[in-house]
C-alpha cells in the first residue's frame, strides 16, 4: 500500500461484501446465534410462552382469590356462561334437561369436588416446569460426566461403561419408570420410622410428590446424553489442542472440563432442550396413571384425568388442563428447535 493511499484497513467491524451487493458485519459466534434465533419467529413465540408460563407459575397466589386445595361444596361441577355457550351440549339449569349450574365466580368452571380449574391449572404449571428443568439438569449432570469418562478413557474402560448403557436401553423406559415409581410408593410409603426410606417419604410428600418422579426421570434419562457426549469426545479427543494439553503433563479431570466440556457443551445443550418436552410428557402420564404426584397437589396429568371420567357432561374439567399442556408443550418444541438452528452451524449454513 503506498503512502497516498488513504483507504481504511480491513478490519472486522467494516461491512463485508458477500456477494450479490449484499453487505454485513460480522459477529462473535454468540451475536450470530442470538441474530439467527431472534429470525426464527416460532422460536421466539415458544421462548415468550415459556416466560408467560415461568410468571404464571410464580406468580400464582396473586392470579387467583382460591387456593388448588380449597372446595366449595356448593358450586361443584358448576360452569361459567362463556363455557356454556362454547360447549353446547351443556345445558344449563332451567333449561329442558338442564344439569349444569352457572357461577361466574369461577372462570373456568370448577370440578367435581368444586376446586377452582383456573387455579389448579396455574399451580399445575409449577409441576409440569420443575420437570422440564430438572429433567434436563440431572440428564446433563450424569450424561454429560458418564459420556466424557467413557469416551476420554476409551478401551476397555469406554467397553464397560458403554455396555451398562446399552443394558439400560434393554429395558423399555416408560416401563421401567412405571415400575420404579410403584416400587417407591409402595415400599417407602410402609417404611419403619426413623429408617432412610421413611425420610425419603416424607420428602417426597412435603414436595407434593415430586421427589420420587425426579428420581424416576432422572435415572432413565442420562443415556441418551452419555451416549452423544460419549460421540462428541471421540471426535475431539485427538484434536490439537488435547494433545498439546497432555503433552504438557495437564491432569485429565482438568483437560475433560477445561477443554473438552467448552468445545461439546452446545450440542447437548441443544439436545437436552429438545427433549423437554418428553419429560413433561411423561410426568403427566404419571399422574394420569395415579403415579404421579400426591392429591390434592395439581398436576395437568392428574387434572385430565379426573375430567376424563366427565368429559362428556363437563368437558371443560379435561379440555383445559390439555390445552395447557399442549401448549407448553409446543412452547418448548419450537424453543428447542429455534436453539439448535441457532446453535448448530451446519444447520444454520443449510438454511441460507
Amino acid at each position: 500500500m503506498s503512502a497516498l493511499d488513504t483507504s481504511p484497513t480491513p478490519n472486522t467491524e467494516q461491512p463485508i461484501s458477500l456477494g450479490q451487493g449484499v453487505v454485513e458485519r460480522s459477529r462473535s459466534p454468540w451475536a450470530d446465534a442470538v441474530w439467527r434465533f431472534t429470525r426464527n419467529r416460532a422460536a421466539v413465540v415458544g421462548l415468550l410462552v415459556i416466560i408467560l408460563c415461568i410468571v404464571a407459575a410464580i406468580l400464582a397466589p396473586s392470579l387467583t382469590d382460591y387456593t388448588y386445595d380449597e372446595q366449595n361444596y356448593l358450586a361443584v361441577n358448576t360452569a361459567p356462561q362463556w363455557i356454556i355457550d362454547t360447549f353446547p351440549k351443556m345445558k344449563p339449569v332451567g333449561e329442558d334437561m338442564g344439569y349444569v349450574r352457572i357461577d361466574n365466580n369461577y372462570i373456568l368452571g370448577t370440578d367435581g369436588l368444586g376446586r377452582d380449574l383456573w387455579t389448579r391449572i396455574i399451580y399445575g404449571a409449577r409441576i409440569s416446569l420443575a420437570v422440564a428443568f430438572v429433567g434436563p439438569l440431572v440428564s446433563l449432570l450424569v450424561g454429560t460426566i458418564y459420556g466424557m469418562v467413557s469416551g476420554y478413557a476409551g478401551g476397555r474402560v469406554d467397553t464397560i461403561m458403554m455396555r451398562i448403557v446399552d443394558i439400560m436401553y434393554a429395558f423399555p423406559t416408560l416401563l421401567l419408570v412405571i415400575l420404579m415409581m410403584a416400587f417407591f410408593r409402595a415400599s417407602f410409603t410402609a417404611s419403619e420410622t426413623g429408617s432412610i426410606a421413611y425420610r425419603l417419604n416424607k420428602i417426597d410428600s412435603a414436595f407434593g410428590g415430586m421427589l420420587f418422579i425426579f428420581i424416576g426421570v432422572g435415572i432413565t434419562s442420562w443415556m441418551d446424553t452419555a451416549r452423544l457426549t460419549r460421540g462428541q469426545v471421540l471426535s475431539i479427543r485427538k484434536k490439537e489442542y488435547i494433545e498439546a494439553a497432555q503433552s504438557i503433563g495437564t491432569r485429565d479431570m482438568s483437560i475433560l472440563f477445561r477443554h473438552v466440556l467448552p468445545n461439546i457443551f452446545g450440542p447437548v445443550v441443544v439436545r437436552e432442550s429438545l427433549s423437554i418436552p418428553r419429560y413433561i410428557s411423561l410426568e403427566a402420564f404419571l399422574s394420569f396413571i395415579g403415579l404421579g404426584v400426591n392429591p390434592p397437589t395439581p398436576s395437568w396429568g392428574s387434572m385430565i384425568s379426573d375430567g376424563a371420567q366427565a368429559i362428556k357432561s363437563y368437558p371443560n374439567q379435561a379440555v383445559f388442563p390439555a390445552l395447557a399442556l399442549f401448549i407448553v408443550m409446543f412452547g418448548f418444541n419450537f424453543l428447542g428447535d429455534g436453539l439448535r438452528d441457532a446453535l448448530d452451524p451446519r444447520a444454520s449454513e443449510a438454511n441460507k
